[in-house]
């Protein structure tokens, strides 16, 4: 097979998240991002006014609060040429799938979402560029008490005021300047509220897909999980290829009880024209844990650190982590833990691949407070180089502040061995194929930690990005 056909290859195999619809949105706003543009969508969300207030205070901090200097360059990124609000063409959000739109329902048919939920899911939320235009629930979910909905119909109803106690209060404006760019435009996203001791076997989905050529995507996504209550949440992203930039400034806001559990699991494949700046971050309550699963395979340049705040005696955070950087991907990822409180504990085991010029840095930082006396954490990395034109970098943090804390880090940086290769190509693989088994076992540990169909969608991903990467 030539070179040239194995790219065709290539193209054909992620038509799956590279196909698109032609710009049907029935309103967008102007490119660029001014007040009077905040104005304009907070009175296309019908904002309450302290709403309208804080976007209008967080644009004034965005603009004075400077692009980070360390991480990488996000100088083809320019505000004035994305926009902020793009409204999909439908008037309203649909609880019956048959009522979504031919497109949208297409689009989402096609990543398998109402399949997903017919099969394995309590309940899914489906947004598409900036509004969310599914959203549904099991009754017998429903009848516990737990509310799952997007975040606009909750705060415009009887969930009003826990929307504005907990809304931006972990992640503030203030943090940096993407936190403020989405306080300003935040526009979409879920809700979810797990009553106290009720334990949920299935898990939610949410689903974001950016259809729109030259936008930004910016949805909140909160949940509150009461004491001694269990959820996993799942949330899953893609946009198709386009030829200028695209942005992803979403937020993520967890507050999890004491003893309550919650497992984040996401598998993100953004297309690799997207500038992704996600904030994530959980405050962790009394013998509470939190459970990181991340796979990130897509997107030009990330920054993006779920990061754990333990402020209970006994809270426990787990981060596993697998990123995949392949030619023209700058992905600086990782995570951070905050151990507030004693007896705390966090585990980090990441994986990260780089192949074909493509370049890969982790950071982590722990924090161990003064009063988190026997706290313990461990931070293992591993990172894979495919080829020698590729990089990878480890960059840990380590603040402790308290004598009797446990604090470890492991790092380990290869390459594919050659003799592994041939000996796998001696059993009738071929180079290609021998490379991707190398890779997938190498990501094992992750793919393990997800749901059955997004372990599934990982090795495929891994085994379509290794597609004409030989020779």
């Amino acid at each position: 097979m030539s070179n040239k056909e194995k790219t065709q290859v290539e193209d054909i195999d992620r038509s799956l998240y590279d196909f698109r619809f032609e710009d049907g949105d029935s309103y967008k706003v102007s490119e660029g991002l001014t007040r009077d543009i905040v104005m304009q969508i907070s009175r296309e969300k019908d904002d309450p006014d302290w709403m309208r207030e804080f976007r209008l205070k967080s644009l004034e901090l965005y603009n004075k609060i400077s692009v980070p200097k360390w991480g990488p360059s996000i100088d083809g990124l320019d505000m004035d040429n994305i926009v902020t609000y793009v409204r999909p063409n439908t008037e309203r959000m649909h609880t019956s799938w048959e009522d979504v739109p031919d497109d949208i329902k297409t689009t989402f048919d096609r990543l398998g979402i109402p399949e997903a939920e017919r099969k394995s899911l309590a309940g899914v939320g489906a947004q598409y560029d900036s509004e969310v235009v599914y959203h549904n629930v099991r009754e017998e979910v429903a009848a516990q008490g737990v509310v799952y909905t997007d975040i606009e119909s909750a705060l415009h109803g009887e969930y009003a005021d826990m929307i504005r106690e907990h809304f931006m209060k972990l992640v503030p404006p203030t943090d940096h300047k993407f936190a403020a760019l989405h306080g300003a435009v935040w526009s979409g996203g879920s809700f979810v509220y797990v009553p106290k001791g009720v334990h949920l076997d299935i898990p939610l989905q949410s689903y974001f897909r950016l259809n729109a050529k030259g936008a930004g995507q910016f949805e909140h996504t909160l949940i509150i999980v009461e004491e001694d209550a269990y959820l996993h949440f799942i949330e899953g992203c893609s946009a198709p290829k386009y030829n200028v930039a695209n942005l992803h400034a979403g937020c993520v806001e967890l507050f999890i009880g004491d003893r309550a559990t919650l497992r984040y699991s996401t598998i993100e494949n953004w297309s690799k024209n997207m500038y992704n700046l996600n904030t994530k971050r959980a405050l962790v309550g009394e013998d509470a844990k939190i459970e990181w699963v991340s796979g990130s395979f897509g997107s030009h340049v990330s920054y993006l650190y779920p990061m754990s705040v333990l402020n209970g005696r006994g809270a426990r955070s787990e981060f596993t982590g697998v990123t995949f950087a392949g030619e023209g991907q700058d992905l600086d990822t990782g995570t951070k833990v905050v151990h507030n409180a004693p007896d705390t504990s966090s585990y980090v085991n990441t994986r990260s691949i780089s192949k074909s010029g493509g370049i890969n840095t982790f950071r982590s930082a722990v924090v161990i407070g003064a009063n988190a006396h026997g706290a313990k954490s461990a931070v293992s990395c591993e990172s894979l180089m495919v080829d020698d034109i590729s990089r990878s970098d480890t960059i840990p943090a380590m603040d402790v502040r308290c004598a009797d804390a446990d604090v470890g880090h492991e790092a380990k940086i290869g390459r594919i061995s050659d003799d592994t290769v041939f000996y796998l190509m001696s059993r009738g693989l071929s180079e290609e194929d021998a490379k991707a088994l190398i890779v997938r076992g190498f990501a094992d540990n992750v793919s393990k930690e997800l749901p059955l169909e997004y372990a599934v969608e990982m090795n495929n991903l891994i085994s379509l990005e290794m597609k004409g990467s030989i020779g």
